[in-house]
């Protein structure tokens, strides 16, 4: 059987839901195919952009996903320090490793610097949640999306909306493929861990009589107007049923920039 290695890029906290049904798919699909067709070997790379245990190491050990093979720590900073040090670490990475494909999944920096170094090197790049676009371009994320989109060989998309963004884009129909939802994937595999779940219990609230917020993006939480207005709002929400709020950490520290605050 010819064998094949990808790297496959997770960062930040959404691309360990994002992987997960990625890895036991190939692990299965391997299985099935022992003794023929190509087999793909897979090294997992944790760039560390999401650092804390409860941001991490949590999901993988709930998702069942095995240790990364690299962490390649980066830790915080602005957007360019973070995206910098990624790509410094990941190409030394890629060429000790020297795979056929890198997996990238979402649009974070990890994703991005992860598919400009193996576009400099010459290495084959797929991209997982491709063609999802907010047409907001003062979006960190829309950046990366567009970026990301215009040098990965393979654009794996979830939607067909997906798939008009990237035609219209100018995107060859050769490059783009419609594989559907990854995190409908996770969500599926996880529904009876998340139903044996007394959650609900501790907090003392019922089913479907409850409001769940995240807040996480910096737009969002670091502009003191928005987030005024967005607690308003739930303080209001608040007297009406109850609000769950988990509110994940977030290190600061005085030598960031404002934004990552």
């Amino acid at each position: 059987m010819n064998a094949q290695k990808a790297l496959v890029v997770a960062g930040a906290r959404p691309n360990f839901m994002k992987v997960a049904p990625i890895l036991h798919e190939v692990d299965a699909c391997n299985r099935r195919c022992e003794g023929e067709g190509t087999r793909l070997e897979w090294l997992l790379v944790h760039t560390g952009q999401h650092y804390d245990r409860s941001l991490s190491d949590v999901f993988f050990e709930e998702l069942k996903i095995p240790p990364p093979a690299f962490h390649l720590g980066v830790g915080s900073g602005s957007h360019a320090v973070q995206t910098a040090n990624i790509m410094l670490k990941f190409e030394q990475t890629c060429l000790a490793e020297k795979p056929a494909w890198i997996v990238v999944v979402g649009d974070v920096n990890s994703t991005l610097a992860c598919t400009l170094v193996s576009s400099k090197l010459g290495i084959k790049v797929a991209h997982v949640e491709a063609g999802l676009r907010s047409f907001d371009r003062t979006m960190p994320e829309e950046i990366n999306r567009v970026v990301t989109d215009a040098l990965a060989d393979l654009l794996l998309t979830p939607s067909e909306d997906a798939g008009e963004n990237l035609r219209r884009e100018g995107v060859p129909e050769s490059r783009i493929k419609l594989v559907g939802n990854v995190m409908i994937d996770s969500l599926a595999a996880n529904l009876p861990q998340a139903r044996a779940s007394g959650i609900l219990q501790e907090l003392a609230i019922n089913p479907k009589s409850f409001a769940y917020v995240t807040l996480h993006r910096p737009s969002n939480v670091d502009d003191p107007p928005s987030l005024k207005a967005i607690m308003d709002a739930l303080t209001k929400l608040g007297k009406l049923l109850p609000v769950v709020f988990p509110v994940h950490p977030r290190r600061v520290s005085t030598k960031d920039p404002p934004e990552r605050r």
